[in-house]
């Protein structure tokens, strides 16, 4: 089933804060861009349908790429200065709540571990050096790695799994750390207690994935010289 079409449009949470909001595709874990209001993250989430679409497809999902229409807003959140206005999607739908399916949560789980290979092939191709902002600022390569690794082991206490921060070269262990995280949402009652502050699994997989594509393709958009690598 397609569901980003011009027919059926994608179900949007739009979630609002005083000098930014995301709008976020609940089907589609990590397809979630902001803007300064709301036409404009809508603007820059259909914008990027075309990068999600290598994602959709690393997962062997279909994701028909439409431009007319494509988007229904399902659900408002109210955001943050601490997390919608720096910038981190941080509201918990009251749909993120409701249970999982077995094969819905299989389909967002093959789209969250698309999205560590989309972020892997990235990163494995481009320069060690990223291009710097205007002032200077910016992380290179293996930093953005190591950010995206100590951001998953946090988000993994959130999902009652406690691990330490895998090294950035370090493939066996990131990919325990991420074996860990898919356990935890493919049975969210099993394991460690859970506590009122975990994260429902639908909210977990969207913002993990949300996070990862965000930083590759900040990779890609900074990489020396640019170029579109993760449809490689």
């Amino acid at each position: 089933m397609t569901l980003y079409s011009s027919n059926d449009p994608a179900a949007v949470c739009l979630e609002v804060g005083q000098k930014r909001m995301f709008a976020c595709a609940l089907a589609w874990p990590g397809w979630c861009r902001s803007g300064k209001t709301e036409e404009q993250a809508l603007e820059t989430l259909a914008a990027y349908a075309e990068r999600y679409a290598v994602v959709a497809r690393q997962a062997g999902i279909s994701f028909a790429v439409e431009h007319r229409n494509p988007f229904q807003i399902v659900e408002r959140r109210t955001g943050s200065a601490g997390y919608t206005d720096y910038g981190v999607p941080g509201a918990i739908a009251a749909g993120d709540r409701l249970p999982w399916l077995p094969e819905e949560a299989e389909r967002s789980l093959a789209l969250l571990a698309a999205a560590w290979m989309v972020f892997d092939r990235v990163a494995a191709t481009v320069s060690a050096e990223l291009k710097k902002g205007p002032r200077g600022g910016g992380r290179d390569r293996d930093q953005l790695i190591d950010h995206v690794l100590g951001a998953e082991t946090a988000y993994a206490r959130k999902l009652g799994v406690t691990r330490r921060q895998p090294s950035h070269d370090d493939t066996a262990d990131i990919a325990a750390l991420r074996a860990s995280i898919l356990a935890a949402l493919r049975t969210p009652d099993a394991g460690a207690e859970r506590k009122e502050t975990d994260w429902p699994p639908r909210y977990a997989v969207r913002r993990i994935a949300w996070h990862i594509l965000d930083h590759a393709w900040e990779m890609e958009d900074r990489n020396t010289p640019p170029s579109s690598l993760s449809g490689q």
